[in-house]
């Protein structure tokens, strides 16, 4: 087991200090989080058409969404990563 430790903000702005109790092994495969092939490669398409000024409303909203997604997933790796000792490839 591998101690995830988060401080966490209360409303009175107070800062508590938690530690969460993870498996080693779940904290590796959160490290290797990714966007889907598939997801990945569509992002990718949008941002070549958004380069070239060619995204509809619809495909800028998507584009966005999994922008969004991509960060958040990158967030939380690096966080795993941090805790495992490792850097970001």
């Amino acid at each position: 087991m591998v101690a995830w430790a988060r401080s966490l903000k209360k409303e009175s702005s107070n800062a508590v200090s938690t530690t969460v109790d993870a498996p080693l092994e779940w904290v590796e495969s959160v490290g290797n989080l990714r966007l889907p092939s598939k997801a990945d490669q569509r992002l990718q398409e949008l941002m070549n058409r958004n380069n070239d000024g060619l995204l509809t409303e619809v495909e800028r909203a998507e584009m966005e969404s999994l922008v969004e997604l991509s960060e958040r997933l990158s967030l939380v790796r690096a966080e795993a990563l941090h805790l495992l000792g490792h850097k970001p490839e």
